[in-house]
């Protein structure tokens, strides 16, 4: 099933579709969403609405084709570890191998991060028996860099227990950040050179402001809260997420693959809906948002949609911050 792509509108209609990781293999764009479940359940700051039990992988010839459905790659029920919530997913492609990485809650009912393998870029792909040694929390992208060293970048506040973490261990009751302290960043480990497991512990990213100064927890409108995605662009690393709650897309740079990168502004402004999550990928010479919206469902939170537009940068590097239901820019 296909519907031509057109910028800021559904990429797909049959399915919902969220959390969009665009990568270009193949000369092609491949897009790796999660599945939201169309149902009627009951919205909570814990997630228990996002009941997503499987993936389907997207694609586009070019950046105005069809988009085409491969299908499903994965399904809940072939983790042996994961008991629910199939969240955001990423891939990567090395050793002559297509990555897929997703969380899912372990039988414990906590977040682990996975991972699945296939030589073909759409799957099906194959996952390993465990979760990855170390890894927590939620929204796992990688970067697979020039000297193809590769990066898993990961977490995510409330629904994605990042906070439950600070100790190093799982804390169900954990409290939140102190308001007036440092926000918790997202978290970094590199890959071992099979992209199976970690080389080693997790590392706690830094986000700073202009002055060097750690993002304080209780700035929501800058602070980190989930959907942490790596790109690079003319030297530098630009670390985009989600801050939440106040519903920004925001980036900040770095000259280093683990920070600690700096706070730079906005991407996009609030989409219909209560998440926002985006990839960054070039194709063709010019650069892309992908993000996901409520306006397919009328506004339901768990019936999200897939869309992209054009990103563009300044001289200066920085992004032009993206409205995303009119033509003005600023």
């Amino acid at each position: 099933m296909s519907n031509k792509a057109k910028q800021n509108e559904p990429l797909v209609t049959h399915i919902y579709t969220a959390d969009p990781s665009a990568h270009v293999f193949n000369d092609k764009i491949y897009i790796y969403p999660s599945h939201d479940l169309d149902h009627d359940g009951e919205s909570n700051d814990n997630g228990d609405q996002y009941k997503m039990e499987d993936y389907h992988v997207l694609s586009m010839d070019d950046i105005d084709a069809p988009v085409v459905d491969h299908g499903q790659a994965l399904h809940v029920r072939d983790v042996k570890w994961a008991s629910k919530q199939m969240w955001a997913p990423d891939a990567a492609f090395k050793n002559d191998t297509y990555y897929f990485y997703f969380p899912a809650r372990d039988k414990e009912g906590i977040f682990r991060i996975g991972v699945a393998t296939s030589k073909n870029p759409e799957g099906p792909f194959v996952p390993e028996d465990n979760y990855i040694e170390g890894s927590f929390s939620i929204d796992p992208a990688v970067y697979v860099d020039d000297d193809n060293r590769a990066y898993m970048y990961f977490g995510g506040l409330w629904g994605g227990q990042l906070e439950k973490w600070q100790t190093g261990e799982f804390v169900a009751d954990a409290p939140d950040p102190d308001e007036n302290g440092p926000a918790l960043g997202p978290m970094v480990a590199e890959l071992t050179d099979d992209m199976l497991t970690f080389k080693s512990a997790p590392q706690e990213i830094s986000i700073v402001d202009e002055d060097g100064n750690p993002l304080l927890a209780g700035d929501h409108d800058r602070r980190f809260f989930e959907a942490p995605w790596v790109h690079k662009h003319n030297g530098y690393y630009y670390l985009s997420y989600s801050t939440g709650d106040t519903h920004y897309l925001v980036y900040a740079i770095s000259k280093s693959p683990t920070g600690p990168f700096v706070y730079k502004g906005r991407i996009l402004e609030p989409v219909l809906g209560w998440t926002t999550h985006q990839s960054i990928v070039q194709f063709k010479g010019k650069w892309y948002l992908f993000y996901h919206d409520c306006s397919l469902s009328g506004g339901v939170n768990h019936k999200r949609s897939v869309k992209f537009t054009e990103l563009k940068y300044r001289e200066d590097g920085t992004i032009v911050t993206i409205h995303p239901y009119a033509d003005e820019e600023k």
